[in-house]
């Protein structure tokens, strides 16, 4: 995908585990509060080599395409399309984290800018949407900057940190994007 500001995106592959697992064990206490519970073995390398085998087996059935966020060789981050509905909806989930050493550089508005430019313009996708907890300001802000719009609040909409958490619902269709 295009470089801009020295970030793009790497389809994710079973070599990128090790600097996966590295990146969440940095992250864990940050990414707790707005993290799903994850199996007992996510924090392991063969955790990781489970969830990206996951999401390959996702790709090749066209359900969900995630990627590393890179700045240089260096992963600082994950952005996914998941759920990836086609028919007459034509639609996928956006979901993202960065790394905190990151964080503030624009560089995962840039990650969301970059795989908006994928859905479109390569998937062809109508509608993306996203769900972020009505507490997270700086993602709220991050999708606002790319053009989603606020939608409404869906209560009690995933389980996060071990709570049914509400999640404000954002969405951006391709009438409303521009590259």
């Amino acid at each position: 995908m295009t470089i801009k500001h020295n970030i793009y995106l790497k389809p994710l592959e079973l070599p990128d585990a090790e600097a996966m697992l590295v990146l969440r064990l940095s992250n864990q206490a940050f990414l707790q509060p707005v993290d799903p519970v994850h199996p007992n073995n996510f924090l392991t390398l063969e955790g990781q080599q489970e969830h990206i085998a996951l999401g390959l087996q996702k790709q090749a059935e066209a359900a969900a395409y995630p990627f590393g966020i890179m700045l240089g060789q260096q992963l600082i981050g994950r952005i996914e399309l998941s759920n990836v509905i086609r028919g007459p909806l034509q639609n996928a989930n956006v979901g993202y984290f960065l790394d905190r050493a990151h964080q503030g550089n624009g560089y995962v508005s840039e990650a969301v800018r970059l795989v908006i430019t994928f859905a479109f313009e390569q998937l062809d996708l109508h509608r993306l949407q996203a769900g972020v907890m009505p507490r997270n300001t700086p993602s709220i802000r991050v999708l606002e900057r790319a053009g989603f719009r606020q939608e409404g609040l869906a209560l009690r909409y995933l389980k996060i940190n071990g709570v049914w958490e509400d999640h404000l619902l954002f969405a951006l269709t391709a009438e409303e994007y521009t590259s």
